[in-house]
């Protein structure tokens, strides 16, 4: 097996194991803002799947690229949706009526 896909299996798996502890570690009020700096993350994660997809040169990669390009796109969205429905709560009746 090549030396350079154990590297980056290593630090996927590293990265998956600090993600879920860091995670876990947050307190229930901090959830709002923690989705808001995820989402300016995951923007940038979009803009290099479409970075690396734009440097594809085999089929596999293209495909991989798109399905990347997909699921980062889907992930952004969602994640300002969870944020609007999170904030939503915060807002008074009036507020949420007037805005109708």
């Amino acid at each position: 097996m090549n030396s350079a896909i154990i590297d980056y299996l290593t630090v996927f798996v590293l990265s998956a194991f600090v993600g879920i502890e860091v995670i876990s570690k947050v307190p229930t009020i901090l959830h709002t803002p923690l989705m808001s700096g995820s989402n300016a993350i995951h923007g940038i994660i979009l803009v290099g799947a479409i970075a690396v997809m734009a440097e594809a040169r085999t089929p596999l990669a293209e495909v991989l690229g798109f399905i990347a390009v997909i699921m980062a796109t889907i992930n952004v969205v969602g994640g300002f949706v969870v944020t609007d429905r999170m904030l939503e709560m915060f807002r008074t009746r009036k507020q949420t009526e007037a805005s109708k």
